[in-house]
């Protein structure tokens, strides 16, 4: 397997919990000066006003990315004031997969685009559509454990956007209060408390199959426990020696998915259910469980701030309480087009958004849903309670990387094959298959060896 997707889970958790724990007064971005924000409104070679120029930024069209977005040009706007930043919107899932590789493929990419890490970067074709960043002066600033997920052959290519994120499981706090139930630290606890929770008239597990991409994450979100299991899965994987069908521990995290429809934990609508209405559903109680990404969090806090602190978030369990543990996604990158035509504006905004000053910006209209992997970037004090019980998986070395961040294989039609698991329509067993066909195209189109 290629060395630049080795796991390194304890290294993970021990550069991620130096990241948060950085004093306030951490050192400073080395790219503030490289980004030209020593003379605002001036050229500092010339001390003339610069021309004014635009460039344009692409980025999902959930509010959070928008609104963080947004806080990034306006905080650069301040520095670069000639500099003027035109935002874009795209759908997410594979909707907005397709629309970003159909911009690159013909040519009408933006100058900056925000953008999955990990495997489905390496979809892009790094080295035909963007730019190396490698040495560019603010990766000083970006911490060693983001960085293999955005190289391609040894080169560099994105900086982070936002924090890491954790995948897992939103519960809502009121319901577990009055129903007398434990956080559960296995999945035959967690089945319990769903059959409870059922009982009581209240919907166990919200889902949201109307936007596809939310129903992969019980299998997602359950590789902290196949690593736990087989430690060397994903080496495996990737050099097609193991199969998701083919491996109990991976095979596992599909038959969880099946065993929520088989039990009806899921609410009746859960195939017409959005995103937006799942957060909903979770923050008045009428859902107790949402498995989700920790990205959520700002969602949650902007729509409903009053319920926020009644939400709380545990890992996906395994079958062994003694290893529960959390499984750990690294932020998106900010990638530079490499065709655009404004390429030394680019990276000056790249550079802004890879500093603790945009951290900052990002952070005082999106709170960080885990650590940052910028140097000298620390969480604010005022997060929900929510992300604080995230940390102690941090501290005990209990996290492991995303599968899509230790191999480059994902496969694209993941989420259709989930949404048809946990509807039922597939089996556990058909969908590990379905998926082991879908990965192998996609191996076989980045040409890796042994496929």
């Amino acid at each position: 397997m290629n060395k630049r997707f080795k796991p390194i889970a304890a290294l993970l958790s021990a550069l991620l919990l130096a990241g948060l724990l950085a004093a306030c007064g951490g050192k400073a971005s080395s790219g503030d000066t490289e980004s030209g924000t020593s003379a605002p409104g001036t050229d500092s070679a010339t001390n003339e006003t610069p021309k004014e120029v635009k460039i344009t930024l692409l980025v999902d069209n959930t509010q959070d990315s928008v609104n963080s977005a947004n806080a990034y040009i306006e905080g650069f706007k301040k520095i670069n004031p000639h500099i003027a930043i035109e935002l874009e919107t795209r759908p997410g899932g594979s909707e907005g997969d397709n629309i970003v590789k159909t911009r690159l493929a013909t040519g009408d990419m933006a100058d900056v685009f925000f953008y999955n890490s990990g495997s489905l970067m390496q979809a892009l074709s790094p080295e035909q559509n963007l730019l190396d960043l490698t040495n560019e002066p603010f990766q000083a600033n970006v911490l060693d454990s983001f960085k293999p997920t955005v190289t391609y052959n040894g080169k560099v290519y994105g900086a982070p956007i936002a924090s890491t994120t954790a995948g897992g499981w939103f519960y809502n706090k009121k319901v577990y209060e009055d129903l007398g139930l434990n956080v559960p630290k296995t999945w035959a606890e967690l089945i319990a408390n769903n059959e409870k929770i059922k009982a009581a008239g209240i919907t166990p597990v919200i889902g949201t199959f109307k936007d596809s991409w939310t129903s992969q994450l019980v299998v997602l979100a359950d590789y902290y426990n196949v690593q736990a299991q087989v430690p060397t899965f994903a080496e495996d994987f990737t050099a097609h020696k193991a199969t998701n069908a083919g491996t109990p521990a991976m095979l596992r995290s599909f038959e969880k998915l099946q065993e929520l429809h088989d039990k009806d934990f899921f609410n009746k609508d859960f195939l017409a259910t959005t995103y937006d209405a799942g957060l909903k559903m979770l923050a008045e109680g009428k859902g107790a469980h949402y498995p989700m990404l920790s990205f959520a969090t700002p969602a949650l806090l902007q729509n409903f701030p009053d319920q926020i602190e009644q939400i709380g978030f545990f890992a996906q369990p395994g079958d062994d309480a003694s290893q529960n543990g959390l499984t750990v996604w690294m932020p998106g990158a900010a990638y530079i087009y490499k065709e655009s035509k404004h390429i030394e504006e680019a990276k000056q905004f790249v550079a802004y958004v890879a500093s603790v000053e945009g951290t900052k910006a990002a952070a005082a209209v999106s709170k960080p849903t885990g650590p940052y992997v910028i140097e000298g970037a620390t969480v604010p004090d005022d997060v929900p309670t929510l992300v604080k019980e995230m940390l102690p998986y941090f501290e005990n070395k209990r996290t492991a990387p995303a599968l899509e961040f230790v191999s480059p294989i994902k496969g694209p039609s993941l989420e259709q094959i989930t949404v048809e698991v946990g509807a039922g329509i597939k089996s556990a067993v058909e969908g590990a298959e379905a998926y082991d066909r879908d990965v192998e195209k996609q191996a076989k189109q980045l040409g890796l060896e042994g496929w």
